[in-house]
């Protein structure tokens, strides 16, 4: 008999971590992605990059394999972005090809005040006290909207887990108000302009006051106010 060897069987697919830099972006600004998480598995990996498309069919994403990346390297850059979008990569390797799982979608988001979707705040500032009425609007040409929120926690979700829908407008449920970023995605797969709000309790914020900017960028000598 030969000593005894402990083997350890993992059920289900690997499954790729992807990153984004920056998150954020100027309009025209390049991005990164990298597919990682696989650093203590055998060699050989190749990389596929998709984009994360809205259907409202499932309530999630369909994932478009991006032209050009069926096997790149474990980092893609993407030249020239301008909008709000989301992505999502896996690896394979051998012949026929051997895939991992799908990574979770991770966003990049612009401000860009003239996308061809568009997201509206009322009111109209990115600081608000958790006991305010808030609603977002989307506009754009779609007859079928919905509004996502990516919080500082990491966690994305739909308006119907913290709002109500009216139309085109979401209405915030106070008790679920919480700072985060806020975009909308129409029924075409079009992603609007996205917002990032901060959400005070109302004993918190600094002499119990808010800084009253408005949520996109203002054109010089355009006033700015705080009470």
């Amino acid at each position: 008999w030969s000593d005894d060897l402990s083997l350890t069987v993992y059920e289900g697919q690997l499954v790729p971590v992807l990153s984004v830099s920056p998150s954020w972006l100027n309009p025209g600004a390049s991005v990164t992605l990298s597919c990682e998480g696989l650093e203590h598995q055998p060699a050989g990996w190749r990389f596929f990059w998709y984009k994360a498309v809205p259907d409202p069919s499932v309530s999630y994403y369909r994932f478009e394999l991006l032209p050009g990346t069926s096997g790149t390297e474990q980092n893609f850059t993407i030249n020239g972005p301008t909008h709000t979008a989301g992505f999502v990569c896996r690896a394979g390797r051998g012949e026929p090809v051997n895939y991992t799982d799908y990574s979770e979608p991770k966003f990049i988001w612009s401000a860009d005040p003239r996308p061809a979707a568009s997201l509206s705040v009322n009111p109209d500032r990115v600081q608000h006290f958790r006991s305010e009425s808030v609603s977002l609007s989307c506009e754009g040409n779609s007859a079928e909207w919905r509004v996502k929120r990516f919080t500082e926690t990491g966690k994305l979700s739909n308006f119907s887990n913290w709002g109500t829908i009216n139309g085109s407008t979401c209405n915030i449920t106070s008790y679920w108000f919480n700072s985060g970023v806020y975009w909308c995605e129409s029924g075409s797969g079009e992603f609007s302009n996205a917002v990032n709000i901060t959400v005070h309790d109302d004993d918190s914020a600094p002499l119990n006051g808010v800084i009253k900017s408005p949520v996109f960028p203002v054109t010089v000598s355009s006033p700015v106010s705080s009470s």
